[in-house]
């Protein structure tokens, strides 16, 4: 049944992507980037580089807090920095953009502050999450056979929770593949170039120019991260959260 479902759900979002992207073939969005290659990869190299940068950074904070908090001496402060990060998330990119700006002035650094600060919920709240899903049982186990703090989590806790982890940095990571066409509002580049372009001059074509890579790099790095998380998580602990 489970099945079944996921093949619907997949057939439903194959007819959508099909779709769009006759819409772009017919507005010519194809044509015009086949004429400004050299542009279009400038501008994919800049949303690659937003996006790549943005994302390493909530990484390297949200999954060692993430761990943090669920230590047993830190535990009290879990509360305070989820709901911290869930008002974060709250507000609209945006916004936070525009809050960024002001602060820090316009350019690519402001863009990828920006993109770190929204990215770092999906990733904070989905690294708790795993860590304290992991069975006390294992743990126990473990301790019982002499090993350490530091063994039960490189050993233990980690890959049991690597799962969830992975795929809070999948979400971040495609939402980040999105809002940084945002960027360009603030001098930070990308492919939101064509997109404002497009919006701005009330041509469909050049604007589905963005957004058509966009959503090929969202595709494309979510199948990417797939792939790096069957290589990195133990096989037994996929077949049994294929099995939940």
């Amino acid at each position: 049944m489970k099945r079944k479902s996921e093949r619907l759900i997949r057939t439903g979002l194959s007819l959508v992507l099909a779709a769009f992207l006759g819409w772009a073939y017919a507005a010519g969005s194809f044509q015009y980037m086949m004429e400004h290659p050299d542009e279009l990869l400038h501008l994919v190299v800049q949303h690659l580089q937003l996006v790549g940068l943005s994302t390493f950074l909530a990484v390297a904070v949200a999954v060692p807090l993430g761990i943090l908090v669920t230590r047993p001496r830190f535990r009290r402060l879990e509360w305070i920095v989820v709901n911290f990060a869930n008002v974060g998330q709250t507000i609209p990119s945006l916004a936070v953009l525009a809050l960024a700006m002001s602060y820090l002035g316009l350019g690519y650094q402001t863009a990828v502050f920006a993109l770190w600060f929204h990215s770092l919920l999906p990733i904070l709240r989905n690294t708790v999450a795993g860590m304290e899903s992991v069975n006390p049982d294992i743990v126990d186990a473990g301790k019982g056979m002499g090993m350490k703090p530091v063994q039960v989590l490189w050993k233990l806790e980690l890959p049991n929770a690597s799962p969830a982890i992975f795929a809070g940095i999948r979400t971040a990571t495609v939402i980040n593949v999105g809002s940084a066409a945002l960027a360009f509002l603030i001098g930070g580049g990308g492919l939101g170039d064509f997109i404002f372009t497009g919006i701005s001059l009330y041509d469909t074509g050049i604007m589905l120019a963005g957004a058509v890579p966009v959503t090929a790099l969202a595709l494309l790095i979510d199948w990417l991260l797939g792939v790096l998380e069957k290589w990195v998580v133990p096989r037994g602990i996929q077949r049994e959260a294929e099995l939940i």
